[in-house]
């Protein structure tokens, strides 16, 4: 009989379950969209009773899809990263909101701080940014005396939302996370992939909240007391959403690089077992892999990807589906000198700006639709170059080429100006949903569906290739500008 795998891939802004088959097919899938809380601004939460209900809707959902002759031999589960939630030791009920990655409520306490970055990043690979779960879980803890009494006592337990649902596929009886979200809290030594005691100190977070530490691909526990599962199935792949992604793409060797095109855009440059700290603002991050060395990546972050799509879709109502925004950016005048700088909530890396906001430079009264469609488009991926130019920078070699997934990844428009801004060759993943795929590549490994990393590299097919069309000096010309409009925000909200 066939063998089957459940990934879950519970996102910034939806629930997706998917069943794969041995050849990377799917053979079923649901998604369902989540609730965006903004309860202030700059606040970004989710519920996370919420977040398991679309779990369990989606996981039946796709089940069904699947057919009875699916069997499953195994469960993968990536997620939102940093997303912080705390709830009971007892009974698993959670005690607060889950406060998202976006959420910037502690860009003071990270301000106030910045004195202790150095010593901070160079234990975890990251900067003291508002992003990171650690400063939310110091807030949460902060705020409320007697949550801090209850931590204390060893009464709550806290987790990223990986944790926090293999809790609820265990029955409770779980409480772990695998290295690569751990490694976006700000507590993990990067180099021991452990637990750092100075660290949890200094965010005032007890050590008996947070969960243990395994590798991405290993045993995390069976499905228990479930309604939508058979009891058994083992839980064994576990990455945060970026690098399972990079591990979908097959990118395991140092100097292969993805991009993922969500709410947010994230760039990851594999490695290998080096650690590689970035002289360039990025971030050093751990890779999804299994049991073994520890194996790492350069990151970076843009906050608004999609974000700023959905933001003309459903904000500015130019259309009324995402999909749209490529017929519109078409239309544009190329005339028409718009640049938009889309730091809704601040800049991400190189910059690290939280207190940043979206900018449109240029506006003049032909300024159109077509315009702004074309500017957000354009927005995201000169973001990305900057990425992309610090890697090539830390790494020592640029990239050769870019393997790209997720929701914007599928607008060819888009794909030609991101080939044309990099001057690199962009290569369409012919799985759209990358991030589910790696999740239920590292559940399959573990239990011996794939045996090999070459074994899913023969799986791998690029769908199309955008090769750049822009000439070196138009580039140049086109990135300099761009940089000029960064640095007006920067010195704008400085």
């Amino acid at each position: 009989m066939a063998h089957h795998i459940l990934a879950i891939d519970q996102g910034t802004t939806s629930t997706r379950a998917i069943v794969y088959d041995g050849t990377g097919q799917v053979c079923g899938q649901a998604a369902r969209d989540l609730t965006q809380r903004y309860p202030r601004p700059g606040w970004v939460e989710h519920d996370p009773e919420e977040i398991w209900q679309s779990a369990c809707d989606v996981v039946r959902q796709a089940m069904g899809s699947a057919g009875p002759d699916r069997p499953l031999v195994a469960i993968g589960l990536t997620n939102q990263r940093e997303t912080i939630v705390v709830w009971e030791r007892a009974t698993g009920r959670t005690v607060a909101p889950a406060i998202v990655w976006q959420d910037r409520r502690t860009a003071d306490f990270c301000r106030e701080r910045h004195s202790d970055e150095p010593w901070i990043r160079q234990r975890t690979g990251l900067v003291l940014d508002p992003y990171f779960s650690a400063t939310k879980l110091q807030w949460l803890l902060a705020q409320d005396p007697d949550l801090r009494r209850r931590a204390e006592v060893g009464d709550l337990l806290c987790g990223t939302i990986d944790t926090f649902l293999i809790a609820r596929l265990t029955g409770g009886k779980v409480h772990a996370t695998d290295r690569s979200n751990a490694s976006r809290t700000l507590m993990l030594d990067l180099e021991r992939a452990e637990w750092d005691a100075e660290l949890c100190s200094f965010f005032g977070v007890p050590r008996c909240m947070l969960p243990e530490i395994k590798p991405s691909s290993a045993h995390y526990g069976v499905a228990a007391g479930l309604d939508f599962l058979p009891d058994g199935i083992p839980l064994c792949g576990v990455a945060g959403d970026q690098q399972a992604a990079l591990f979908g793409q097959c990118a395991f060797a140092a100097g292969e690089a993805k991009c993922t095109y969500g709410t947010g855009a994230f760039f990851l440059q594999h490695t290998g077992p080096q650690l590689t700290r970035s002289r360039h603002r990025l971030l050093t991050t751990v890779a999804a892999s299994a049991a073994g060395p520890v194996q790492y990546a350069l990151e970076g972050s843009v906050f608004v990807a999609g974000a700023a799509v959905q933001w003309l879709r459903d904000g500015l109502k130019l259309f009324t589906n995402a999909p749209a925004i490529e017929r519109l950016a078409e239309q544009s005048d190329p005339q028409e000198p718009v640049l938009f700088v889309p730091g809704f909530v601040g800049l991400g890396a190189p910059h690290w700006v939280p207190g940043a906001r979206g900018v449109l430079f240029g506006l003049t009264r032909n300024t159109a639709a077509a315009d702004l469609g074309r500017a957000t488009l354009e927005g995201v991926a000169f973001q990305v170059a900057d990425l992309i130019d610090a890697a090539g920078l830390d790494a020592g070699a640029p990239l050769q080429s870019l393997r790209v997934d997720g929701g914007m990844a599928r607008n060819a428009w888009f794909l030609q100006c991101q080939a044309d801004i990099l001057g690199l060759p962009i290569c369409q993943s012919a799985h759209n949903e990358a991030t589910a795929l790696g999740a239920a590549f590292l559940a399959g490994l573990h239990v011996g569906v794939w045996p090999d990393l070459e074994s899913l590299r023969k799986l791998q097919k690029d769908a199309r290739v955008f090769e750049p069309a822009l000439d070196a000096q138009r580039r140049a010309q086109r990135l300099a500008l761009w940089r000029r409009a960064v640095q007006a925000v920067i010195a704008f909200y400085s």
